[in-house]
């Protein structure tokens, strides 16, 4: 049986005593759209940082391809088999788009370039400074993919891009799954997740709070309830075992997260005129704020951040063709 496309036990790196990521454990199944969401600042570029080697982790493990990371040797050959989407791709302004992809070529090979070239269409002869923000990003999906990798690691790969070509992207991915290739998709956009991936992982604070499969993850999450009333809402009145949020919105109105039985919530309305109700399937955006508590993340807040890092020197060395 193939390895995971990523296996980690304990990963850990500290900057200092700010935490970027802790004892983070995760197993990626080959052949999978995985999902890791959580917004700026709650860890993702740190851990794909320490899954590509960019980092040393303060503690932990990784395994990629069946390759662990210590192993620096056979990680190096490993790498030619992954493709990478940073959050920000940063490419040699004075280098045309055609120079910048032989040189990745060089580097990994090209046997899709032609194909991705037609789906993801870039200035070619063009300096990469005339480049707008949505062809650099398609220029980084094409050298990403066009060595033809086992597996891709991505941070936040739509932006930039407008809804047309993102939607041809999320076709892409879907398409590059069924032929067998491995996606580690890290963002901060809720809808990507439900539209795309098949698992998630929730990071927080730089700690993992929940892996589960998207409908799963859904399906237990109960429903969204609106009520509105003129009378006086008390929360105390609908804090009971199936209620997993409860708040009153700035117009006055009762929002509820609700699962399982839907009789207590019927008898306490029972004593509240109701003027308007709305019964709504969870949203993904209902189901992350779960796990991200106003309360408990701004206690959290000053404890703990990812560290804003410098950013990463743009993946093409110095000896780079001239235009």
């Amino acid at each position: 049986m193939a390895a995971p496309a990523i296996d980690i036990h304990g990963l850990t790196k500290y900057y200092g005593d700010v935490r970027g990521v802790e004892d983070l454990t995760l197993s990626i199944p080959r052949g999978e759209l995985f999902g890791f969401l959580g917004p700026n600042g709650a860890g993702k570029s740190t851990t794909i940082r320490l899954l590509l080697g960019f980092l040393a982790p303060t503690e932990g493990t990784a395994t990629i391809l069946g390759t662990p990371l210590e192993d620096t040797a056979a990680f190096q050959a490993t790498r030619a088999k992954i493709g990478h989407i940073p959050s920000d791709p940063q490419f040699y302004d004075d280098v045309t788009g055609k120079k910048t992809l032989d040189y990745f070529a060089r580097l990994s090979g090209d046997e899709r370039r032609d194909e991705l070239l037609e789906r993801f269409p870039v200035p070619l002869d063009r300096h990469v400074r005339a480049f707008s923000r949505g062809n650099k990003q398609k220029l980084a999906i094409v050298q990403a993919f066009m060595h033809d990798p086992e597996l891709v690691i991505m941070d936040e790969p739509t932006t930039g891009l407008d809804p047309l070509v993102q939607q041809e992207f999320y076709d892409f991915l879907r398409e590059e799954r069924d032929r067998g290739v491995s996606v580690f998709f890290s963002t901060h956009i809720l809808s990507e997740v439900r539209d795309v991936c098949e698992q998630v992982a929730i990071i927080r604070d730089g700690r993992l709070v929940a892996v589960e499969a998207i409908d799963d993850l859904l399906a237990r999450s109960g429903k969204v309830v609106t009520v509105q009333t003129p009378d006086p809402l008390t929360l105390s009145d609908f804090e009971f075992e199936e209620t997993i949020d409860a708040r009153i919105e700035p117009d006055g109105s009762l929002r509820l997260v609700i699962s399982g039985n839907y009789d207590r919530l019927v008898d306490v309305l029972d004593g509240y005129h109701v003027t308007d109700l709305e019964v709504r399937e969870t949203a993904i955006e209902d189901v992350f704020m779960h796990f991200y508590d106003d309360t408990e993340r701004d206690a959290e807040t000053d404890r703990s951040h990812e560290p804003h890092e410098p950013n990463e020197p743009p993946e093409v060395a110095d000896e780079v063709p001239d235009a």
